[in-house]
């Protein structure tokens, strides 16, 4: 069984995984620069009519999570095994999914990505926060409770090699959740999983195959397939192109949109390729150290991202044209290594990896502040690339000085907020005030 050798796709401009940020040579870069603006990698049979993902400022959310938390504990050994610390793997993560939208995830390895995605499936119990879904908090309920609600949020898993049973056919695979949850009777199974092999682009008759029969591209349609079986309002989908080749990974980016647009699948997309991220997600969030550094809509965060860490992600974007002409972009250099999830560093976690950090970044940890009307960042600097405050922009909010100390005049009166979703007022980090679309507050 081979693929359709007239499917054709495309993916918008270059590729950039968010580990590149952890390797290689990098410089302060002295000026704001989109760092896709540049170039563009041409992906091999680019379809014209698969467009980036667009963005509904007016679509409700389907999926509210706030102050998520999961812990895991640690162990000593011998016999007597006690609880002697916790991997803090997400620590306080909020956002929002809009019905029928997308928002991406991105960070380096480690950072409580996927984590983030099965505690949302609730294939993890988290150990504080909320995850409201169509006014059920999925964090409270049992799995007795939870099973109706599987239905509706579904997981496409990041290994097509690993996710699915190697002793099962793809009929049962696919036919499982049909039977589990009595959707359609037993006589009625195997029409509906061809013609769901039919809608992923697989042929309806190899229903009989086992997984190994099948390519890398060919068995994450068969996860899409399964994960499409009960009409989900909500797909996590985690990393589900990284393993596949490129021109795999557009075929399966523009599967993933013709069926967004047909069924109003929201998606919660979590990947380290921040060119597919761009391309699939109109509002995208960057995690370091089990946090949310920053989140914004595409065009913002791509063109204009205040955090240093995003920065130092975005510059590392390879530049075609550059390397057409000789020589290279400069980027910037990201000292030292990630801290230790189970100890991580007081204040802001990027602190000891940030060429701004000063002593207020040790003793205060960054709100996530809203700064713009779809922006939010969590850093006491924020700014342009090369624009950076001199002084903390969050002291004032905070009510500390510049050094992070309780300040003399006491907290400050104006409350920010900094839960999920966007205010219609947010904080001008330039003026360092209060303002909003219709003018300064």
């Amino acid at each position: 069984m081979t693929q359709d050798p007239n499917v054709r796709s495309q993916v918008e401009p270059t590729e950039v995984g968010a580990n590149a940020a952890e390797t290689g040579e990098r410089d302060l870069e002295a000026e704001p620069h989109d760092a896709y603006s540049d170039h563009e990698v041409q992906v091999p049979g680019a379809l014209e009519g698969h467009v980036a993902s667009r963005l509904d400022p007016d679509a409700p959310a389907v999926l509210e999570v706030e102050d998520l938390k999961m812990y895991f504990p640690v162990k000593s050994s011998g016999l007597v095994r006690r609880t002697i610390g916790h991997v803090q793997a997400v620590d306080g993560v909020s956002f929002q999914v809009p019905k029928g939208g997308s928002l991406g995830l991105v960070g380096e390895s480690g950072c409580g990505k996927s984590t983030t995605g099965r505690l949302i499936t609730r294939l993890y119990t988290p150990t504080a926060g909320s995850m409201m879904f169509e006014g059920q908090d999925l964090a409270k309920l049992s799995n007795r409770a939870m099973k109706p609600l599987r239905r509706d949020v579904q997981m496409i898993f990041q290994d097509p090699y690993t996710s699915l049973n190697p002793r099962h056919t793809v009929g049962a695979i696919v036919g499982a959740p049909l039977a589990v949850h009595n959707v359609v009777p037993k006589n009625k199974i195997l029409p509906r999983v061809q013609e769901l092999l039919e809608v992923v682009g697989l042929n309806p008759e190899h229903y009989n195959r086992y997984p190994n029969e099948f390519s890398g591209g060919q068995r994450q349609r068969i996860g899409i397939a399964r994960a499409l079986t009960l009409n989900p309002k909500l797909l996590v989908a985690d990393e589900p192109v990284s393993a596949l080749d490129v021109s795999i990974q557009a075929q399966v980016i523009n599967l993933l949109q013709d069926l967004q647009r047909e069924f109003d699948i929201a998606f919660l997309f979590i990947a380290h390729d921040l060119a597919v991220v761009r391309h699939f997600c109109p509002e995208v969030a960057v995690m370091y150290l089990g946090k949310i550094v920053e989140i914004a809509d595409r065009e913002t965060l791509y063109a204009a991202p205040y955090h240093p860490y995003t920065q130092a992600l975005l510059s590392a974007v390879p530049d075609v044209k550059q390397a057409a002409i000789g020589g290279r972009r400069e980027r910037i250099r990201l000292e030292g290594d990630v801290p230790s999830p189970i100890n991580p560093p007081s204040g802001c976690r990027f602190r000891t990896r940030c060429p701004l950090a000063q002593e207020i970044c040790a003793k205060v940890e960054p709100p996530l502040l809203q700064v713009g009307p779809r922006h939010k960042v969590a850093c006491h600097f924020a700014g342009e690339l090369g624009q950076h405050p001199a002084t903390p922009v969050t002291a004032g909010l905070l009510g500390v000085d510049d050094q992070g100390s309780p300040s003399a005049s006491g907290p400050a009166a104006t409350e920010v907020s900094t839960g999920p979703g966007y205010a219609k007022e947010w904080f001008d980090v330039k003026a360092r005030q209060m303002t909003s679309q219709a003018g300064t507050a």
